[in-house]
Parts: structure tokens; C-alpha cells; sequence
């Protein structure tokens, strides 16, 4: 049961939980056994902190949503799907507005429904224009009919990558698809083909949860670096094909930009948020703004919503489908049904803009969840109490999930969350069973071994420091209490076992109960006595305050039950008290595996002779100077000083006070005044004088009675005494 001891054993164990904890958190983190929960997480700080970023404003977005189908089925007579001339009309604007590259998300892989000349219109304004970006999708080969080698006749640019090793075979399909080895291509119709200025790949990988958190910077397709859609705008408006990977830095080098990818060569998307932050205009209202432009008729008012070519310079140029039916869609952390074109424009915004989401190392995740398992572990076992424990991993809980989202929005860092979330829960669980697997046994003997001597408040204290209870004794300053039943041996010879049972519990319930709620310590019972004493375990300023209001408190309690003890046991109880403060030896003594909490010293015995001198005083509640005068000076009491006496077994004699309440002491105050006459005279030797003044107040006061038979017997006997009353039974 010593401190020490528990704090070593704490302080091995500690260390021993937080390593094989952290060792089986990491592993089932690195083996991918948090994924799903760490997905979800990481959605969560995607969508709560997407709009805090600012999308580019280099970036623009034309969508042929519902109502350009309308518009179109009203103003020019087009049924879906539109002739591709329409496309042309768009790039031809767009041309005049001179937009750095626009790509298509949308795949022309079948000739027209209106003829070849429509086709041929398309491609016309896709030569004029030499910046259209066209869409490529590649999958593993299937029931569709796919092309799975490059068209030799395209000269299409191509990135060329260095240094990639074996890194390059992740950017094929095949590698995400191990049943499948080739991979299929669906390429735009021929003269589609051969206008474009860049062929863009619009593959895309989900994760395990079926969820577009990541792009490529290109697909791998028959030994060509086919560029992204968003990658290819940038090769369109004449960025350099040169890649080089940095794998030391798990990074990309192209040109002047660096992109993080992972060891599949994803890179981890930033979200700037729903895809309507990028101020999308309608196909609609770029034909209408086009048909206008191509009038060049300055007498011709322009439309309500006519858009300048100009607003479009120097613009990257992305269009896609948003109509139901049409809709492109893929499910990502901001939305279950984003647009797929959402996708790309996001890798374009992240590639110019250089803020991409890196995938923190496994070195520094280690130290998170070792830091937060440590800390709860820690927490857990050295804390000492339930509340704090519980609040600090509260704490601990809320720093790790701040630090996910601080980490994300500053640095752009995917920290762990999952991982970290559900170490610091098996740590809290596991430092808590091994807590009560430990100290749960000791908090039990404790309060089994002082439940019947000391309070509910108190016990729960010292389960909370143990140490208090260390085997040994300590000197320190405590309040006395003895307590004893006036002719009890007479009363339990009138009462059957049971009867006299019955009596003696009731009896000490009451007095315990008392003693116990002031904050005292039951000693021990002998019989029908009572021992107890204030200020230990636990220390109380005011103990002689708490021992002298409970005496009394016992006194008044026992008062009012006796009509009750009467007409029960056919008997009136009185109890003689006595009260001392001073130093004393307190502690558990006896044998490592049985003792006693108890006291020893002269003050002990100094309180049990002041309960016998109740008798011969006629008192029931006697206390010393030093007692009374440390109570008072907490509280108020009131009370006389009752004699000066060397008890038996002491030369030195102690002045002691009898207390009583404001109440009796204002009844007897002239009582009291003729006693503290008749008692000085009485220390002072002059014993007929006293004497005359006792026997007044006899009648009415028991002290009185037994000074008057002193004085007479110190006046018949003057050599024995020496300035003070030496008593002679205990």
C-alpha cells in the first residue's frame, strides 16, 4: 500500500502500455485497417474548410446544363444531342477572345447524327482555333470496343517523363485492375482527333471507399504519357512535355511547378468547394453572346446577357455536361453527385495555384498517435481522479482533431485522425483497466478497512491520495475524543442480549454518524465506548472547532432520545465526554497484513483520564484549555474554566473547561459568575471562603457540590495541597 511502491510500478507500466499500444495502433494504421473511418474523417475537414480556400480566377467554366438544352430547342431549333457545329460556334468565340485553351470534358467518340459536314465544322473551328483540348477515356479492356494502341497518325503533344524508374507502370490502368493487364482507349472521331491541340485523359481511380480524392498528372496507354484533361490545357496554352520525379521529395518537377504524388503517383486534391465558387456560365449564354459577336453589327443592340470575348482572355476554358441524363457526375468528399468536369478543373486550379494535399509520412503519424496515447496514458494513471482523466482525454481528443484541421487548412497536410482517435480510446481503456486491475483492489480495502471509522467525503479522499495511509505513524496535532456511558453495566444487566444489542448499536449509530459528518475518525469501540480523533488522516485548521461542536452535537442528539430510550429500553442514557488537543503518533500500526488505524502519546491518555473526571466533577462534557481556546478561535463557544487538576499518573497539572451552549450558559450566568469567585478563591488556598460561596450555588450545580467537599477536605488536610487539586481515581 505505499506510495512509492504504486508510483514505481506506475512508472514501469506506463512506458510498457504507451509502446505496445502506439506498436498496434501504428501497425493496424499502416496495414489499412482505420481507412474507412480515416476517410471519412478526412471528408469531413475537406467540406468544413473547402470554402475558406479562393479558387482561380484564371480558371472558367461553361456547362450545358437544362436550360441551354431549351434555349437552343426554342432559339435554334436544335434537338439533342446538338450538331457539333455549335462547339464550333463556342471555340470560334472563344478563339476571338483569345482563351489560352479550352477542354472539352465530353467524348465525340461517334461520328454526327447531322452528316460529316457537321464534324468537319467542329474541326474547322478546332484548327482555327489550335488550342482545343479533346477527351480520351481509357479503361481496361470490356464488352466495349476500345482501341488499346495509340492512333500512329496523331501527333497529339505527349508529356515525356524521366527518371520515373518503375514508378511510371502506376499511371496505367492495368496496374489498379489486377484481372486485367491491357488497357482500352476511347479515342474522339478522326477529324476530331486530328484538329485537337492536345488529346486529354479523362480516366480517373476512386479509393477503396469508391470516393475521387485524387488525379494524375497523366495515364500511362500504350507506352505514351497521355497529359490530364487539366494537364493537357496547360501543354495546349504551350507548356513544356518534360517531367522529371523527384523521389526524394516525392514530387514531380514540371517546369516551374512541383506536384506531391504518393507511391501510385496520385496527387491528393485540394476542393475549392462546389464547382459553382468558379462563377460557371451556360452554353446558352456563350452562343448568344458568339451569335451576337459574329454579326459585327454595331447598330444591333447586344443581348441582356451578352458576354464580351474579352472576359474570356487568357482564360483556361472548361466544358462540360450538367443536365440530367448528361450529367457527368462522381462522388467526392464535397459531394455524392459532383460534376466529373469538377474533377479536372480542381487538378488545373491545385497544379498553378501549388497547393495541392500532401499525405503526412508515416514518421511524423507515428509521433502523433505516440504523443496522443502517451499523453492519455500518462493522464490516466498519474492523475488520481476519474473528472480529470476524463476532461484531460477529452482535451487530448479535441488537440489531435485541431491539429487534423490546422494541419490541413495552413500546411496542407492530411494528418491522421482515425488512427490517433481510436489509440487514444484503447489507451484510455487500457490505463483504466490496468488502474483498477491495480489500485481498483486497494480502493476497495480502503474502503472496506474505514467505512465504519471514517466519513464517505473523507474516504473518497484518501482513494484519491492513498498515500495518507501509508503502514507507520506520523506525529501530528490532533483532537481527542473519549466517550463513555454513565452506570452502563448497570443497564445491561436489567436487558436480554438481544435487547442490550439493539440499545448499543442504536446508541452508537447516532453518536458515530455525528462524529463522522464533522469529519472525525472512529478510533475503535470498546463496549459502550467511543474513541475517535480530528485532523488525520486528512488535516482540518479548524479540528478542535469540528471535535468540540460535535461532542456537544452528541450530547444534544443523545438528549432528545431519551423519552425514546425510556419507553423502549426502560432506561435513561447519560455519557460522560472528554476532549484534548495536542500532538500524538497517528497511523496504521500493527502487521503488514493486519493493523489499525490508530493513535498513541500522553495526549491520548490525557483525554481518557478527562472522561473519568467527569464523575467526580458531575459533568458530561469536559475538555482542556488548549482545546477551547483553539475552538474559539474558529468559532464562537461558550463555557467555564472548570478546574486546574493533575490527573492520575501526571505531576503537571492542566487547567480544563467544561463547554455548554449560548443558551445554558446565559441561564446559569449568575451562577457561573458566584462559581468563578469561589474557584479563584479556592486555587488561592483561602477554602472556607470558597466553600461558604459553593454551598450557595450547590443545589443548582453539580461542580459546585464537589468543590465544596474539596474545600473541606483541604482544610482539614492543608499539607496536601500544592496549589492545584491532584485527583486521585481515574
Amino acid at each position: 500500500m505505499k506510495g512509492s511502491s504504486r508510483r514505481t510500478n506506475k512508472r514501469i507500466a506506463a512506458p510498457v502500455l504507451v509502446a505496445s499500444l502506439s506498436v498496434l495502433v501504428i501497425a493496424a494504421s499502416a496495414a489499412g485497417l482505420f481507412n474507412y473511418l480515416e476517410f471519412k474523417t478526412y471528408d469531413f475537414r475537406v467540406n468544413a474548410l473547402s470554402g475558406l480556400t479562393r479558387p482561380s480566377e484564371d480558371i472558367m467554366v461553361v456547362l450545358l446544363d437544362q436550360s441551354s438544352i431549351d434555349w437552343a430547342a426554342k432559339e435554334r431549333g436544335w434537338a439533342w444531342p446538338w450538331p457539333r457545329k455549335a462547339y464550333g460556334e463556342i471555340l470560334d468565340y472563344m478563339n476571338a477572345a483569345n482563351a489560352r485553351a479550352v477542354a472539352f470534358d465530353v467524348l465525340f467518340t461517334e461520328p454526327s447524327l447531322y452528316g460529316p459536314g457537321d464534324d468537319e465544322a467542329f474541326q474547322r473551328a478546332a484548327s482555327d482555333y489550335g488550342r482545343a483540348v479533346q477527351a480520351v477515356y481509357f479503361n481496361v479492356l470490356s464488352a466495349i470496343e476500345t482501341d488499346h494502341q495509340w492512333p500512329s497518325s496523331l501527333n497529339s503533344p505527349l508529356f515525356e517523363p524521366e527518371s520515373f524508374g518503375g514508378l511510371l507502370s502506376r499511371f496505367s490502368p492495368a496496374a489498379w485492375n489486377s484481372q486485367h493487364s491491357e488497357t482500352g482507349a476511347q479515342f474522339p472521331v478522326t477529324p476530331l482527333l486530328e484538329s485537337a491541340g492536345v488529346v486529354g485523359s479523362v480516366w480517373g481511380h476512386e479509393d477503396s471507399d469508391s470516393i475521387y480524392r485524387r488525379g494524375a498528372l497523366f495515364t500511362l496507354f500504350d507506352d505514351k504519357a497521355v497529359p490530364d484533361l487539366s494537364s493537357a490545357l496547360l501543354l495546349a496554352a504551350g507548356a513544356e512535355k518534360k517531367l522529371r520525379y523527384l523521389p526524394g521529395k516525392n514530387r514531380i518537377a514540371w517546369g516551374d511547378y512541383q506536384i506531391p504524388v504518393n507511391k501510385d503517383g496520385r496527387s491528393l486534391l485540394r476542393f475549392r468547394g462546389a464547382l459553382d465558387r468558379y462563377i460557371p456560365y451556360t452554353a446558352a449564354e456563350i452562343l448568344q453572346s458568339a451569335g451576337y459577336w459574329s454579326l459585327h453589327d454595331d447598330s444591333i443592340p447586344p443581348p441582356a446577357d451578352y458576354l464580351p470575348p474579352e472576359d474570356f482572355s487568357d482564360k483556361y476554358v472548361f466544358f462540360g455536361f450538367f443536365a440530367p441524363g448528361l450529367f457527368d457526375i462522381c462522388p467526392t468528399p464535397i459531394s455524392s453527385s459532383y460534376p466529373g468536369v469538377g474533377m479536372h478543373i480542381t487538378m488545373l486550379d491545385n497544379i498553378i495555384s501549388e497547393d495541392f494535399i500532401r499525405e503526412s509520412p508515416f514518421w511524423l503519424n507515428s509521433i502523433i498517435i505516440l504523443a496522443a496515447l502517451a499523453l492519455v496514458v500518462f493522464l490516466v494513471l498519474f492523475s488520481g481522479r476519474i473528472p480529470l482523466a476524463v476532461g484531460g482525454t477529452l482535451l487530448i481528443l479535441i488537440a489531435v482533431t485541431g491539429l487534423g484541421f490546422l494541419a490541413y487548412h495552413y500546411a496542407g497536410l492530411w494528418t491522421p485522425l482515425a488512427a490517433p482517435i481510436a489509440g487514444i480510446f484503447f489507451a484510455f481503456i487500457s490505463a483504466t483497466v490496468y488502474n483498477y486491475a491495480t489500485e481498483g483492489s486497494q480502493k476497495r480495502f480502503i474502503k472496506s478497512a474505514f467505512s465504519q471509522y471514517l466519513s464517505p467525503t473523507v474516504i473518497d479522499q484518501l482513494l484519491a491520495n492513498p498515500e495518507l495511509l501509508a503502514l507507520g505513524g506520523q506525529r501530528r496535532e490532533i483532537s481527542i475524543f473519549f466517550s463513555d456511558v454513565q452506570g452502563f453495566t448497570t443497564i445491561s444487566e436489567k436487558l436480554d442480549p438481544a435487547k442490550l444489542t439493539e440499545l448499543l448499536n442504536d446508541y452508537l449509530s447516532f453518536m458515530t454518524d455525528t462524529i463522522l459528518d464533522s469529519g472525525g475518525t472512529i478510533d475503535k469501540y470498546e463496549g459502550d465506548a467511543i474513541i475517535a480523533f480530528w485532523n488525520a488522516p486528512l488535516q482540518y485548521d479548524d479540528h478542535a472547532a469540528r471535535a468540540l461542536a460535535a461532542s456537544m452535537a452528541c450530547q444534544e442528539k443523545l438528549a432528545e432520545r431519551q423519552d425514546y430510550f425510556e419507553e423502549k429500553f426502560g432506561c435513561r442514557l447519560l455519557t460522560r465526554i472528554g476532549l484534548n488537543t495536542g500532538f500524538a503518533v497517528v497511523g496504521n500500526m500493527g502487521s503488514s497484513k493486519r493493523f489499525d488505524y490508530t493513535m498513541l502519546g500522553d495526549s491520548v491518555n490525557l483525554a481518557a483520564r478527562l472522561e473519568g473526571l467527569n464523575k467526580q466533577f458531575g459533568t458530561y462534557l469536559m475538555c482542556t484549555e488548549n482545546t477551547f481556546q483553539q475552538a474559539c478561535l474558529q468559532t464562537g463557544f461558550f463555557g467555564r474554566r472548570l478546574a486546574q487538576v493533575a490527573v492520575v499518573g501526571k505531576k503537571e497539572p492542566v487547567t480544563v473547561y467544561e463547554p455548554m451552549t449560548e443558551k445554558l450558559f446565559r441561564e446559569k450566568e449568575a451562577i457561573l459568575k458566584s462559581f468563578d469567585e469561589a474557584r479563584d478563591l479556592f486555587y488561592a488556598g483561602n477554602f472556607t471562603a470558597a466553600e461558604a460561596i459553593f454551598e450557595k450555588i450547590t443545589p443548582e450545580d453539580p461542580p459546585a457540590r464537589f468543590y465544596a467537599e474539596q474545600c473541606r477536605y483541604y482544610r482539614d488536610n492543608p499539607a496536601e495541597w500544592k496549589g492545584f487539586w491532584q485527583s486521585r481515581t481515574k
